[in-house]
């Protein structure tokens, strides 16, 4: 732990970095994969749970935290960590995202967003400053700049035109930011499908020089192959001294691939969101509970794992659960998944440490493609 913000690049392999981020609430080791808690809750998981399972760092939003239980009121109750119990540090996503997936209930102009409630219509105004306002109220120890996150495919000109006022609010943010000690403000690329327009979003940010900087609007509708391509231009525009966080990423293979492109930090509903839906990530790939396959199956999901949810729990109780919609189904898939996410980012560091990644990295994807065990 420190008293400062300190990025430190231990190691690398070919386009892999081992690093490790310190901040008095502790120390993220990269690559890193933080699971998302939205509304201060990790879904279907106890965070000593995720804790246990290896997650240094966990994930808070700003929209949906300014709604309820409001940023006020969790200043009021001492701020986030104290609320929900989390003693590591926390970074929250600035409602960025929020202006592409609420669409709908929202108007956007240069002074920032207003958004109607999904929950009772009631209209917010979010500007640069009022993002970075409510993430210091919720006592975040990294804050994200207030963006335009579009949709792809889209046109030339709108990606453009997001981009330029994404670079214009991140200026804002940087200045209503200021100097926290022991805190950190992250900038955000954009650029779409454009590889020019991102290594001008890239080449600005870093002209701010922000303690990290993050790669978003991927994943955002676009093949794999783009996303990478979009990676494969941006990274070497920024400070290779700064943590890279791609945004909402991903799949084990997209980690995988960006980790190989020179990523450290990750988020993404999806280990979760799968859990809650009966399907399972487990080194032999993704298994779906839901299948009659399973029915009758009294081995676990791996009996390899060191997860209590994927050791000691048989297949044949976890698609009962999942078919009669349980809770405790969503619950135990959800902690399997998150599990083998972590598993595979100590994988990964320990790789880049040894200076075998690429190896690990065939080695897993050979793994997954030999897929699950046979039936009974």
């Amino acid at each position: 732990m420190t008293e400062n913000f300190q990025f430190t690049l231990k190691k690398t392999d070919a386009g892999a970095r081992l690093g490790e981020v310190s901040m008095p609430r502790g120390t993220i080791r990269t690559p890193a994969f933080m699971p998302v808690g939205t509304v201060g809750t990790v879904k279907a998981m106890y965070l000593d749970q995720v804790r246990d399972g290896g997650a240094d760092i966990i994930l808070g939003n700003t929209y949906h935290l300014m709604l309820r239980p409001t940023a006020e009121r969790v200043a009021r109750l001492g701020g986030l960590h104290k609320l929900i119990g989390w003693k590591g540090p926390i970074l929250t996503d600035s409602g960025g995202f929020q202006v592409m997936s609420l669409s709908g209930l929202r108007k956007l102009d240069e002074q920032g967003v207003t958004f109607k409630s999904h929950i009772d219509g009631s209209l917010h105004h979010m500007s640069p400053e009022r993002s970075i306002e409510i993430q210091g109220l919720l006592g975040s120890d990294i804050q994200m700049q207030l963006d335009e996150c579009v949709a792809l495919p889209n046109e030339a000109r709108e990606i453009e035109r997001a981009m330029e006022m994404s670079l214009r609010w991140a200026e804002r943010c940087r200045v209503a930011f200021g100097t926290q000690p022991g805190k950190a403000m992250f900038g955000i690329v954009q650029g779409g499908d454009i590889p020019a327009l991102r290594v001008r979003s890239a080449a600005a940010l870093a002209e701010l020089d922000l303690k990290g900087y993050a790669v978003g609007g991927l994943a955002v509708g676009e093949p794999q192959a783009v996303m990478l391509k979009m990676l494969e231009e941006t990274l070497p525009v920024l400070p290779t001294e700064k943590p890279r966080y791609l945004m909402g990423v991903g799949t084990p293979e997209d980690i995988l691939r960006s980790v190989a492109r020179g990523i450290d930090m990750f988020d993404c509903v999806m280990p979760t969101r799968s859990g809650r839906h009966g399907l399972a990530f487990t080194r032999r790939g993704k298994v779906n509970v839901r299948n009659a396959r399973h029915a009758e199956d009294m081995r676990p999901l791996d009996d390899q794992s060191n997860c209590v949810a994927s050791r000691d729990y048989s297949r044949a109780y976890l698609h009962h659960l999942v078919r009669s919609n349980e809770a405790l189904g969503g619950m135990l898939l959800s902690w399997n998944n998150l599990s083998y996410y972590q598993e595979l980012m100590q994988g990964i560091r320990k790789a880049i440490e040894e200076g075998r990644f690429a190896d690990f990295m065939a080695e897993t994807q050979e793994e997954w493609a030999r897929g699950d065990i046979d039936p009974v």
